[in-house]
């Protein structure tokens, strides 16, 4: 038996021995079932013996058959009635979820957030540390002012991209990135549902209050300084200490290539150690005046990319060509053997940059690669060489190698004068755009399949962008539904022709939606068969005659744990009014306990029940002990940070 059997064999006993015990204290049979659904699920969770979405399918399941079993169970009826049992397909959180993820899907697939991953990799650079808070920073503010999901869900595809670019895994960018979209929204009291929905919880209490305990409603700023405080916590909490909780693991793509791994594998099968550079031609340069052709061959390089003067930019077919000139100022894309990159900047005074700058966009690894090509035996191209049909010009292909009779050729052996012949295997450097035509070409065989394709349409960025701007604005400036909202914006950019119909669907984890609308159920027994009020009663009494800061403080922990097994909204609606009495029997400020549950439902980090984090949790390739390793110290900073700001600034 295997250690990692045996620890779940151990914690299974555990967790059936707390559940026993618990079930024994519980006042009714049916808060005794609730319960040992509750630990059941935090065990499958933990020790994940099954995926997450399907632990909690399981467990809506559970829940639907208490139905059929509940005479033997010792229940009138079942935990939840299954007429509702599915309302969490159709709750307002998850089609809201649906419909950001198909908003997002529009707006990439325009180039917008193509255009906002380059402005961040211009301004942070690849370093994980100045990535991390330009990203989080960014996506903290947007969540203070609309749902913290949909902040989320719309820099899901920029974080995609930057680490394509930057060559960080997603798993270190996108915890911190969500994490903070989840602080975000406790900088204004529109940022999250539990504190837009206070103001008339606080109203309804005032109703069974005397004349001299009315509660004061609380303004659209009252918790910014306590939100920023957060905000700025995550942030530095994943500076300091990300290299320790963040799991290192990049996650492959679906057929288990990636495309920012394509470099490497033509280093192991050719054995060539090329990388891409980027150098500037000063004024005075000997460079100047001359053509691509008269430096690539003698300096064993290949130019793939250039830009004259602003916005003459060369790249793909019709753009490079060997008798481009070079001119003073001119930034050149090169891909070559550090040696002779070396060589060629002292021999005419280039100045080399450090990464890609001018070209971070056209030749990132989403748009462009080495690739590999067959001449077939059927190809018109044989008994030419690749001078002659001006490959580069031609078919946007440079080539860096060939490859025949089990040699291989590299640049300056003479390859672009040597006709080819049917089986000749061609390394070239290309954009995916350009390779994805030469599928359809009969002169050549590619065998590089996997390469993403980019089906780009610039030319629907205004619908992109009108339909974004009418969902934000209905959520902003209108009661309407939060779900109905968005997902007047998703359907504009399928009718608008932003997204079809088929790429809407592909656009949404649907591993994310069943995770948290399986969920839902679980959270509605809690509530109704009355577990949450017999543990918050628990609780309460425990500290009933303690200091007011430490009940202060148990309110929060208790807000923090029932936000993890129920929706925010439900923890809120349940707790305020025990803050609330609580405050007065102690003599403290009924408003600023009331308020303890609204900001501490967003301290949601541990599991990945959050929608923010059920979001994250699959392209990131998380598993559940990321979240409680990086997510346990940020729940307690989260509660530090909060109760020391309340006492400081309320």
């Amino acid at each position: 038996m295997s250690s990692e059997t045996t620890k779940r064999l151990i914690a299974a006993v555990i967790f059936v021995l707390a559940a026993a015990f618990t079930a024994s204290a519980v006042p009714s049979t049916e808060i005794a079932w609730v319960t040992a659904l509750l630990f059941l699920t935090i065990y499958l969770f933990v020790f994940e013996i099954v995926g997450v979405d399907v632990a909690a399918i399981s467990i809506m399941v559970l829940l639907g058959i208490t139905s059929l079993f509940a005479p033997i169970m010792g229940l009138e009826a079942g935990l939840v009635d299954t007429r509702h049992l599915f309302d969490g397909f159709a709750s307002n959180a998850v089609m809201s979820i649906i419909a950001v993820m198909i908003i997002g899907a529009g707006l990439d697939r325009t180039g917008i957030m193509s255009k906002v991953a380059a402005f961040i990799l211009k301004s942070g650079g690849s370093s994980e540390t100045r990535i991390i808070p330009i990203i989080s920073g960014t996506v903290a503010i947007i969540s203070s002012f609309m749902q913290n999901v949909g902040a989320a869900a719309l820099f899901l595809p920029v974080v995609s991209r930057i680490s394509a670019r930057s060559g960080l895994p997603m798993s270190r960018l996108l915890m911190p990135m969500g994490f903070c979209a989840i602080l975000g929204g406790t900088v204004t009291m529109v940022g999250s549902s539990p504190l837009i929905l206070l103001n008339d919880l606080i109203l309804t209490s005032n109703k069974a209050l005397p004349a001299d305990q009315q509660m004061e409603t609380w303004g659209l700023f009252s918790v910014t300084p306590i939100g920023l405080a957060l905000v700025a916590t995550g942030i530095l909490y994943f500076i300091l200490a990300g290299r320790f909780v963040l799991p290192a693991q990049a996650k492959d793509d679906a057929n288990g290539t990636s495309a920012t791994h394509t470099m490497s594998y033509f280093r192991d099968v050719y054995g060539f150690d090329y990388d891409m550079y980027e150098v500037v031609v000063p004024d005075d340069s000997p460079m100047v005046g001359k053509l691509l052709d008269d430096i690539e061959h003698s300096h064993r390089i290949r130019v793939i990319a250039a830009l004259r003067g602003n916005d003459d930019l060369r790249i793909g077919p019709g753009g490079l060509a060997r008798d481009v000139g070079i001119e003073a100022g001119t930034v050149l894309g090169i891909l070559a053997a550090p040696k002779n990159v070396k060589r060629l900047v002292e021999e005419y005074g280039l100045e080399l940059r450090e990464s890609l700058d001018t070209f971070s966009e056209s030749l990132a690894a989403t748009k462009a690669g080495i690739a590999e090509v067959v001449i077939p035996p059927g190809s018109k191209l044989i008994g030419k060489s690749a001078r002659d049909v001006w490959m580069r010009k031609t078919y946007g292909i440079a080539m860096v190698s060939m490859h025949r009779g089990g040699e291989t050729l590299r640049e300056g052996d003479g390859i672009r004068d040597m006709p080819l012949q049917a089986g000749d295997t061609l390394v070239v450097h290309t954009s995916w755009d350009a390779l994805s035509r030469l599928e359809n070409d009969r002169n050549f065989v590619v065998v590089t399949t996997e390469y993403p394709h980019e089906d780009l349409r610039p030319h629907k960025i205004g619908y992109a962008l009108l339909f974004f701007s009418i969902a934000l604005c209905m959520v902003l400036f209108t009661d309407l539904r939060l779900s109905v909202a968005l997902l007047t914006g998703a359907m504009g950019m399928v009718l608008s022709g932003v997204l079809s119909i088929d790429e809407a669907y592909e656009a949404v984890s649907w591993k994310t939606v069943f995770l948290l609308a399986s969920l839902i159920p679980l959270g509605l027994a809690v509530e109704t068969s009355g577990t949450a009020k017999w543990i918050a009663e628990q609780v309460v009494g425990l500290v009933g005659g303690a200091e007011p800061w430490v009940i202060q403080a148990s309110i929060a922990a208790l807000a923090t744990f029932f936000t993890l097994v129920m929706s925010n909204v439900g923890a809120t609606v349940l707790l305020v009014p025990l803050a609330v009495n609580v405050a007065i029997q102690v003599g403290a400020d009924p408003a600023i306990y009331a308020l303890t549950v609204a900001i501490a439902t967003s301290n949601s980090f541990l599991i990945p029940t959050h929608q923010v984090n059920a979001l994250i949790m699959g392209p990131a390739g998380y598993r559940v002990p990321d979240f409680m390793k990086a997510g346990g110290v940020m729940t307690v900073l989260f509660l530090i940070v909060m109760m020391l700001m309340m006492n400081l600034v309320l």
